[in-house]
């Protein structure tokens, strides 16, 4: 995922997500690929809010468990409900840095932030994990633990990105925690080769990959239970409502482990 300017003629991942969300940070080519990909998957708008909702219970578990910095990794615009909101309704000390490559993505960020001191962008490659950490080392200290996310990201690194993860994952210390969220063609029949297929078009491929693969990311750490499961069974809040859909509908798996 190399850095790039604003190509407006071609899709990116950030603004189509924005979109999914309900956003306004996008342009017309990423709402025309949104709505291709609503007709292979009617489900997205819903299954995004699902993957929002599953990051929302990660920081909030995390922070649950001592952690108050984090480091979001591919953020995309963070729009409403997104980490720093959730990190500082918890606790007023929280630290957010936000790194994406997207050039719309992170002036959209840097608007949103203007006033929100714990919470800054850095526009950086998160494949090249030497840079994202030289740049968030003075805003986070990384002799306390940090939640690391890595929420819809991975499925946009081509390459197998354990080497990647561990680079981030000994940059840590212990206490710290990772969380992922991954797209999957496990149980989706033919539209996952169809969403893959659009998604070579734009800016940002689509990978999808099995349960097994996924849980081979988290080695080094302590996967926490439930295991990774589809996103609406990961630790939903107590007295939430039940998915009206099957949870293998979402297509996305979820996640996170604790460094040791």
């Amino acid at each position: 995922m190399e850095q790039h300017e604003v190509e407006p003629e071609r899709p990116s991942a950030a603004r189509v997500y924005d979109y999914y969300l309900g956003g306004s940070h996008n342009f017309a080519v990423d709402r025309a690929m949104a709505e291709q990909a609503i007709r292979i998957l009617p489900e997205l708008p819903a299954n995004m809010r699902a993957n929002r909702a599953f990051l929302r219970r990660a920081v909030r578990f995390m922070i649950a468990n001592g952690v108050r910095q984090f480091l979001d990794l591919g953020s995309g615009i963070p729009t409403v409900g997104n980490v720093h909101e959730v990190a500082l309704s918890e606790s007023a000390d929280a630290r957010v840095v936000y790194v994406d490559n997207d050039p719309v993505a992170v002036a959209h960020s840097q608007s949103i932030l203007e006033q929100v001191p714990e919470a800054t962008i850095v526009r950086a490659d998160v494949t090249d994990p030497d840079a994202v950490l030289a740049a968030a080392h003075p805003k986070l200290d990384f002799d306390q633990p940090i939640g690391v996310l890595m929420v819809a990201l991975l499925h946009f690194v081509p390459d197998d990105p354990r080497g990647l993860i561990a680079r981030y994952r000994d940059a840590v210390v212990p206490g710290s925690y990772l969380a992922i969220s991954h797209g999957t063609a496990d149980q989706q029949g033919d539209r996952g080769s169809k969403m893959e297929a659009l998604y070579s078009r734009s800016a940002n491929p689509l990978v999808s990959r099995d349960r097994a693969t996924i849980e081979g990311f988290f080695a080094g750490f302590e996967l926490l239970e439930p295991g990774v499961v589809f996103v609406p069974r990961w630790r939903p809040d107590p007295g939430s409502r039940p998915a009206t859909a099957p949870p293998e509908r979402t297509a996305t798996y979820a996640g996170v482990g604790r460094v040791r």
